[in-house]
């Protein structure tokens, strides 16, 4: 049989064994403005490791052969265990290899803008399995209020070790942590939980109690502990619950099923009932809601991060795609329309990259001692909701421009290659976890009640003043709406603005002309509303030269 009507061209071909971090200058470039002191080498490692096809199949494969659910043994005892693909495993192994969880807290200045970073290549290759290295490396400033509790716990959280065994702590080589808020009837407003935790004693971790009640979300179920919300007479309380207690039996928490999400297939989030679970509290009681917060804080920088990172890898897709793929007698990539698509997607992921990164040394500098005046501390309370807000609203539209540079190629998910559709899958994510775009709306008006909170924001826009008359209109507009805002309803609009003004700034500082002068032509007067408008004039070329990994490897 003639098989000439199957010969394949005119096709592109896999995006694999490129070095993610060489190739992405807009990463670099930021990466030296926040920590000029990082270490190269480790990048360019890591760079090659998660650009290479051995770890984008075990990508594919953790997500296509998803997390299956043991509740019982085949003789009928509960087990209440998960089991993953072994690539899951290398994944999750990898993670902490590159000390992508609890590593930094006790490591020198800067380590929590080199992790940032590295947190944003890893998830280029996948993301889901980074639920629980979040979780664990978020833990740390919530979970030191238990003085006992951390002292046995923090090698373990800090360890480059995976170990997937289900085992006490004390037998294990590194551990992982996640937490437990929200139940069926609150949703973010966690204040309306209804599991209880009933006072049992006291020992060497601290005040003891039962837990008894439930989780809608609980992601990660087969950490070794979690930090979870639970009633106690004094209100809401945070409880440390480990999976196995100290004496090497089971706690009473039982996996009720594991959630079918859009996305996010490699990573099993559950529901759980707990059962007079054993658990230690966490900071003081009646204080719950504060207190995981400041893990929560931390998650969301991960949210942002995350974000930023699959915008990068979407970009690099459609990219190279139109490299390769011709169309109406010429290469995508030289098609006008095309070229403003990909200078606009260029464009927004570089503002992404440089918010996320400066949140992160605003989290370095208010941890570690440096931030004597407290403007990386209120600069963090401020970035925090925005960065989540404003990266993670865009990177759904992100997701769907760029799978439209794939064309069908893009929507197609074949036996789990389709990587962009994993991506498009994913981006919703980020978006709801930790506090949808109304939670850090109403974050964001909480920080500004402050009144050093405006001086913060023009001290931190400063060196872009003067630089483009339409950022310097709008820089002046926003300030007399934080100055007069009375509608709570405005407050997404303000945190969109606040978030354009700040990447503003940070891409006249660490971008190219050609990149500052597009974005503020294109986000602010003549706000866009979808990717591809940039006005007539704008050195497209200049940008996608810049973004393009073809022109760096």
């Amino acid at each position: 049989m003639s098989r000439g009507t199957h010969a394949v061209f005119n096709q592109s071909t896999p995006f694999v064994d490129i070095n993610l971090f060489t190739a992405n200058r807009a990463l670099a470039d930021a990466l030296r403005f926040n920590h000029a002191g990082f270490d190269a080498a480790r990048f360019a490692k890591l760079g090659a490791e998660m650009g290479s096809a051995e770890m984008q199949r075990h990508a594919r494969l953790a997500n296509a052969f998803a997390p299956q659910l043991r509740s019982h043994d085949r003789y009928g005892h509960r087990v209440d265990q998960v089991e993953f693909h072994p690539s899951y495993h290398a994944l999750l192994a990898a993670a902490l290899r590159h000390r992508l969880h609890g590593a930094p807290w006790s490591a020198a200045a800067g380590a929590h803008v080199e992790r940032a970073a590295a947190f944003m290549l890893f998830t280029e290759c996948e993301p889901s399995v980074l639920c629980p290295v979040s979780m664990s490396y978020a833990v740390t400033p919530a979970l030191r209020a238990n003085a006992a509790i951390y002292a046995e716990w923090a090698a373990g959280l800090a360890s480059d070790r995976y170990d997937q065994r289900f085992l006490p702590f004390q037998e294990k080589t590194g551990l992982t942590m996640g937490m437990g808020m929200t139940e069926k009837q609150g949703g973010s407003d966690v204040r309306a939980n209804t599991s209880r935790a009933d006072f049992d004693g006291e020992d060497a971790w601290g005040r003891r109690y039962r837990i008894t009640g439930h989780k809608w979300f609980f992601s990660a179920p087969m950490c070794d502990a979690f930090l979870v919300l639970a009633q106690t007479p004094a209100g809401l309380s945070c409880l440390f619950l480990p999976r196995i207690l100290p004496d090497g039996t089971v706690n009473a928490l039982a996996i009720q099923r594991l959630k079918h999400k859009v996305g996010n297939h490699a990573n099993a989030s559950s529901e759980v009932e707990f059962d007079a679970a054993c658990a230690w509290l966490v900071g003081d009681e009646g204080r719950g809601v504060p207190q995981i917060l400041a893990m929560g804080a931390l998650t969301r920088l991960d949210c942002a991060l995350g974000t930023a990172g699959l915008m990068r890898h979407a970009l690099s897709l459609a990219l190279h795609h139109t490299g390769q793929r011709q169309a109406f007698g010429r290469r995508l990539a030289e098609q006008p329309m095309m070229k403003n698509v990909l200078a606009d997607l260029a464009l927004e992921s570089e503002a992404a990259t440089a918010l996320a990164l400066r949140l992160a040394r605003a989290v370095d500098r208010s941890e570690n001692g440096q931030d004597a005046s407290g403007h990386e501390a209120r600069l963090r309370r401020l970035l925090t909701p925005i960065a989540k807000f404003w990266i993670c609203k865009r990177g759904s539209h992100f997701a769907q421009e760029a799978m439209e540079c794939l064309g069908g190629n893009g929507y197609v998910e074949e036996q789990g290659e389709g990587v962009m559709a994993r991506i498009y899958r994913e981006m919703p994510l980020n978006s709801i976890w930790e506090g949808a775009g109304n939670i850090m709306a109403l974050d964001l008006l909480r920080a500004l009640r402050a009144p050093e909170m405006a001086g913060a924001l023009e001290h931190e826009v400063a060196p872009a003043r003067h630089a483009h008359a339409v950022l310097d209109r709008s820089l002046a507009a926003t300030l007399r709406a934080i100055d007069g805002l009375t509608e709570e309803a405005q407050a997404r609009r303000l945190a969109r603005d606040l978030a354009l003004l700040l990447q503003a700034a940070l891409l006249r500082q660490h971008a190219s002309d050609a990149v500052f002068d597009a974005f503020c032509a294109s986000r602010f007067e003549a706000a866009a509303d979808v990717f591809g408008l940039l006005p007539a004039g704008t050195d497209v070329d200049a940008i996608i030269t810049r973004a393009n990994p073809a022109q760096m490897v």
